[in-house]
């Protein structure tokens, strides 16, 4: 351990957060570090994609989906001191919409206004009935802010979470430490450090040699055996939200043409490439959904590798040979990924340029924002991100208005008909060949076997500290 404390526990991470503010910074690291360990929501999701209370005690729906009424804790309070009530809630939600600039803050446009009751009691009236909502509110968006907390988010984050940053190292580490202020259930360990190594190796080794006590994401699978036979360790594999995505530029030729983008989907050997990719760990899929969300089904077996019926697609639109760039984010399962890309789709006639890019900044800029390349490789890890596939603006480049139509259908429907509408969204979009989804990201955690309370599946964007605790304590 970083300490001989039983009280500390060390993670190791491979993603540093930029600063500490996930209002105004993109990216996956400052929620994983933050959200439900610092920052508390309403509602929040566990390992199995279920909406539970947090800071609300309980909530009912009305007026046909458009009213929210959440019954507040009243033993909650931010960590300067400051009580929280139904005017945070309100204030919370408007910052969101007014002072936000991270392209999450759409989600809560369906927003109307927020009451303040009393004290413990607010309500949100919406301007349309919204299915997906409370689960949005699971996410960063629902985070709850003090009025005189947000004067330096980047470097002093304030929220009624059981913890609060102590400190950071640039390059090295965050110190979380248990929030005085906190007065529900203790957390087992009072101070957590979250160690940050940007090389595989070395964070397998920090866990070897006991410099940390966890690896909250394995980053590269070949290692796992050397844990698996150790008992000193336990390695849980579950399932995250991570679709690995070989995006398709749909508005750009000759990839706009279905056929193509169908030729090239039946050229890859999926199967194949996740064993190179990721030693086989990990689910293949076919659509944009994991198998926690509520509307999921199997359509993993919709494109099978058939190199011959790629060839003829590929004939039929025209283009018997192909030249194509794949710029890709410059980590490691998206290199490999992208070597069988490039192999699988040579073999039909299509002559792939790779072109790793800096992540996140030069991906960003280049592929996610300019919309500048043919094909792409990197993970999406937003919960339930399938609604991207609704806006034609969004760098897919895809622009369905059967899509479109569903997805609204699908969240201001009745309540009995989302599971059903997201379902015909998902298979559009699989028909479409709409982008080429080659395996969902396993959830792999390694760790001392003394730390339990690890959440096998990654479905929030929080790595969940509050449930943690040591061996023996219950």
């Amino acid at each position: 351990m970083v300490s001989d404390d039983p009280s500390t526990l060390a993670v190791g991470f491979t993603a540093e957060p930029q600063n500490f503010d996930f209002t105004t910074t993109d990216g996956a690291a400052i929620p994983q570090a933050l959200l439900y360990n610092v920052y508390e929501t309403l509602v929040k999701v566990d390992e199995h994609g279920d909406i539970k209370g947090l800071l609300a005690e309980s909530w009912t729906v009305g007026d046909g989906g458009r009213v929210y009424d959440f019954h507040l804790r009243d033993d909650a309070q931010f960590s300067n001191g400051e009580p929280f009530t139904a005017s945070d809630v309100k204030f919370s939600i408007e910052r969101v919409q007014q002072d936000w600039t991270i392209s999450l803050k759409s989600a809560m446009d369906v927003v109307d206004r927020v009451e303040v009751v009393d004290d413990h009691h607010a309500r949100v009236v919406l301007n349309e009935p919204s299915n997906s909502w409370l689960r949005t509110m699971t996410t960063r968006i629902g985070a709850m802010f003090d009025p005189s907390g947000v004067a330096d988010l980047a470097g002093d984050p304030v929220g009624t979470g059981p913890y609060d940053v102590e400190s950071r190292r640039r390059g090295d580490s965050v110190v979380l430490t248990r929030n005085p202020e906190y007065t529900r259930l203790e957390p087992a360990y009072s101070t957590v450090v979250l160690k940050y190594y940007a090389d595989a190796t070395a964070l397998n080794n920090a866990l070897l040699s006991g410099g940390i006590d966890v690896i909250s994401g394995v980053t590269a699978p070949d290692s796992l055996p050397q844990f698996e036979a150790d008992n000193r360790f336990r390695v849980l594999q579950g399932t995250t939200n991570g679709e690995v995505v070989l995006a398709y530029n749909n508005r750009r030729a000759p990839l706009d043409d279905v056929r193509v983008r169908k030729a090239l989907t039946y050229a890859i050997d999926r199967k194949a490439l996740l064993n190179a990719a990721w030693a086989g760990r990990g689910e293949l899929i076919g659509s944009m959904v994991a198998p926690t969300d509520p509307w999921f089904e199997d359509l993993s077996g919709r494109y099978p590798h058939d190199p011959e019926r790629a060839r003829r697609l590929l004939r039929e639109a025209g283009h018997e040979s192909l030249r194509l760039n794949l710029r890709i984010a410059n980590l490691p399962y998206a290199v490999s990924s992208a070597q069988v890309v490039a192999s699988d789709l040579a073999k039909v006639g299509v002559h792939v340029d790779i072109e790793p890019l800096d992540f996140p900044a030069v991906w960003l800029q280049q592929v996610f924002t300019d919309a500048d390349y043919d094909l792409s490789i990197v993970q999406h890890v937003e919960p339930q991100d399938i609604t991207t596939f609704g806006d034609p603006d969004f760098y897919w480049g895809y622009d369905s208005p059967r899509v479109q139509r569903l997805l609204d259908e699908a969240d201001s429907g009745p309540a009995q008909r989302y599971v059903g509408a997201m379902r015909e969204v998902a298979r559009t979009l699989s028909d479409d060949a709409a982008a080429n989804w080659l395996f969902l990201f396993p959830n792999i955690v390694v760790a001392k076997t003394e730390v339990q309370g690890l959440q096998r599946n990654q479905v929030s964007e929080s790595f969940d500290l509050t449930q943690l605790r040591r061996q023996g304590q219950r």
